[in-house]
């Protein structure tokens, strides 16, 4: 069983694919400057899919690469 999609979450998976604290990742960071590539954006759209976000798609995430608004994106709320 995963984990439900929450801020708390979002937050979670993608430090762990920078390989970095999740406190480290400010809501308005940009996340390709932290080291996020494509490849590990598509790791997160299909993880979200597959666990809650069935309508999430690649340029959702690509077009605003900030964990504010993916947070928004994935759960509804904010960061």
């Amino acid at each position: 069983m995963t984990a439900p999609l929450t801020s708390e979450r979002v937050r979670a998976d993608v430090a762990e694919l920078l390989g970095c604290d999740p406190a480290a990742i400010a809501p308005d960071d940009n996340l390709l400057d932290l080291g996020l590539d494509s490849m590990r954006i598509m790791t997160l759209v299909e993880r979200w899919r597959a666990d809650g976000a069935p309508a999430l798609e690649f340029p959702d995430l690509a077009e605003q690469p900030e964990l504010g608004r993916w947070t928004e994106l994935v759960t509804g709320s904010a960061a």
